[in-house]
């Protein structure tokens, strides 16, 4: 009796400890969330758009699974705070996982099975990386979550019905017809739940089975056609059966990316499908218990760590995105500074304009690690995508900032950062009507009406010039008033702008030389050069630039340089390279760069002769 009276509290114990492990792996998800991906969370939020408009309602109303872009956009806006958009996040899937164990009966000792969508769902969104830049779907990062949770609800709600009058087949029917325009595919999942679930329902004669069996296959075949060609006519037809779900699509599809939203589907098919199985007596055992939980439970956590995007360049941009976005020049500095890894040019570009903005770019700029590494994706990755609008913004290229802020609105849909950078551009032009409108428009986000009025004070010229951000940006808007092609090659559209267009512009002139440095062009240099030193006569001349006009004078002879006054340290680097040069020329070329890169890697002299063939993108 005693043993029998053990056993039945050690059963009760393991009862309730599911529950306890599955909110205690939520929990930890969450907090790795907001450990490791606040950047990510704010980016997240940068890239989405809700506003309090029936406009705005009305635009999400064209295509199928609205209802779920809407309420996605509205979620996803909640990570302006990141701790607030996680909790809700975490929330939806607790109530998934309650939802699901009682819709498919998951008793409460085997709870911790509820995590394999739970599980599948995080994939999906901490797997992206770059993709974030590419997703067209609205409201993605909370879409599938809220979509699942409704189609479980839905078999739920089949699963109460009364087994007469065929009741539930007209429910699958209806409430497919209902929620396809609402929840796009999440409404196609449901219909196939309740399907397979009318095989385990034991008030379920065969001829109902049959009758719900071809109800499902039909409502799934269908009700999308019939919605397409009658209401959500702008649809693809290729894409009517999984409406709602992210598309993976650059230069071709790739499907791996769908693999977690197949998991979410899989495994409540299997719940669906193994309901009210009898199961066996020995997975009652404490022994089985725990070795059950230790398998799921580490089989999942493996499969989340081996699937996170942990990639160490996407995340240091956006640290430095965010930082530029709050005009913390000498944060952004110091990122580039604690480099643990060869950069990509977005990180090296971000880390030349906080060296401008922090006036020491012509004596540091090389101090840093460079490179051009490419972007950890499987598919091409264009930097206009990544920085290019607030690169261009900063260097007073406004039209082209204007003009990829739009071509990303149209193709992927409108953004914070989108009416941010109009608003930006529309200022710098001296558009102030035109700034007021996106203004207007961010006045009605949950977050971001604070900016909209901070730069609403800007609409005033005077407090435009006299602005700390606009200021310098102002002073490099002194090329002419085009649009042309830059083949969506930032950079170098930029420098080779800022090398063809003389202005009188001081500061103007100090970006046209480091241009110059950039296309290590010796008459391209001259040219952008003399200006700028004729304009800073008795002044301290950046060190680079030294650099760079003793390296020319010595390798061509063509220009005069005996006036010009080098400091020591400028001539003495210079012969000692050189030496060091001569002593390692049985060396290959990426052997006395590696050899030579402690004492010169901060030199122009290093930069000109061994850091060569970086790729542009």
């Amino acid at each position: 009796m005693h043993t029998i009276i053990t056993q039945r509290r050690m059963k009760e114990k393991l009862k309730w400890l599911s529950p306890v492990i599955v909110v205690a792996f939520v929990a930890t998800v969450g907090y790795c969330l907001l450990h490791y991906e606040n950047d990510y969370l704010w980016k997240l939020q940068e890239l989405n758009l809700f506003l309090d408009t029936p406009l705005f309602l009305r635009q999400h109303m064209v295509s199928s699974g609205w209802l779920l872009t809407w309420l996605g956009t509205w979620f996803t806006a909640q990570l302006y705070h990141p701790w607030v958009g996680v909790t809700l996040l975490c929330g939806w899937w607790l109530l998934l996982m309650t939802v699901a164990g009682r819709t498919f009966r998951i008793p409460l000792r085997w709870a911790v099975v509820l995590l394999v969508p739970v599980a599948a769902l995080l994939v999906a969104n901490v797997e992206l990386g770059y993709w974030i830049y590419y997703m067209k779907l609205r409201g993605y990062f909370f879409a599938a979550t809220i979509g699942t949770t409704v189609a479980v609800a839905l078999v739920w709600l089949f699963r109460l019905l009364p087994a007469r009058y065929l009741l539930r087949p007209l429910f699958m029917a209806v409430s497919t017809a209902a929620l396809y325009p609402l929840m796009g595919a999440y409404a196609l999942l449901s219909a196939l739940l309740m399907a397979v679930l009318s095989w385990r329902l034991a008030d379920m004669p065969l001829s109902q089975r049959l009758v719900a069996t071809v109800v499902a296959l039909a409502a799934i075949a269908v009700v999308p056609l019939a919605y397409y060609n009658y209401v959500f006519c702008q649809t693809n037809i290729d894409y009517i059966w999984r409406t709602a779900l992210p598309l993976f699509t650059v230069d071709k599809e790739y499907p791996e990316y769908y693999l977690p939203y197949a998991v979410v589907a899989l495994s409540l098919v299997a719940m669906a499908a193994l309901y009210g199985i009898r199961r066996p007596a020995m997975l009652d055992k404490p022994a089985v218990w725990a070795a059950g939980h230790v398998a799921i439970v580490g089989l999942l956590a493996y499969g989340v760590y081996s699937r996170w995007y942990r990639d160490y360049n996407f995340h240091k941009e956006l640290t430095m995105q965010r930082m530029m976005e709050a005009q913390d020049w000498e944060g952004m500095r110091q990122e580039a500074a604690s480099l643990d890894d060869e950069p990509t040019r977005a990180i090296v570009m971000m880390k030349n304009l906080a060296l401008f903005r922090l006036g020491r770019q012509g004596d540091t700029m090389y101090h840093y690690k460079t490179g051009a590494k490419a972007c950890d994706a499987p598919f091409p990755v264009s930097m206009v995508e990544v920085i290019g609008v607030p690169i261009y913004f900063h260097y007073g290229q406004y039209n082209f900032g204007y003009r990829w802020c739009m071509e990303s609105g149209v193709e992927y849909g409108w953004r914070i950062n989108n009416l941010k950078n109009f608003t930006r551009c529309a200022l710098v032009s001296g558009e102030p009507r035109i700034a007021r409108k996106y203004i207007s428009l961010l006045k009605h986000t949950p977050y971001h009406r604070s900016w909209a009025e901070s730069y609403e004070q800007l609409l005033d010229t005077t407090a435009l010039k006299a602005s700390a951000e606009f200021a310098p940006v102002l002073h490099l808007t002194q090329s002419a008033d085009g649009l042309n092609s830059d083949n969506a090659v930032v950079e170098k559209f930029l420098m080779y702008q800022f090398t063809a267009n003389a202005s009188t512009d001081t500061l103007y002139q100090e970006q046209a030389v480091y241009a110059a440095l950039w296309t290590k062009d010796i008459a391209t240099f001259w040219r952008c050069f003399f200006p700028y030193a004729q304009s800073h006569v008795g002044k301290p001349m950046p060190i680079h630039f030294q650099e760079a006009a003793y390296l020319y004078s010595q390798l061509e002879h063509n220009v005069d340089t005996s006036r010009m006054p080098f400091d020591q340290g400028v001539v003495n680097t210079y012969n000692e390279f050189m030496q060091a040069a001569k002593e390692y020329k049985h060396l290959s070329e990426k052997e006395i760069a590696r050899m030579m890169y402690p004492r010169f890697g901060h030199t122009f002299y290093y930069e000109y002769f061994l850091v060569r063939n970086q790729k542009l993108y």
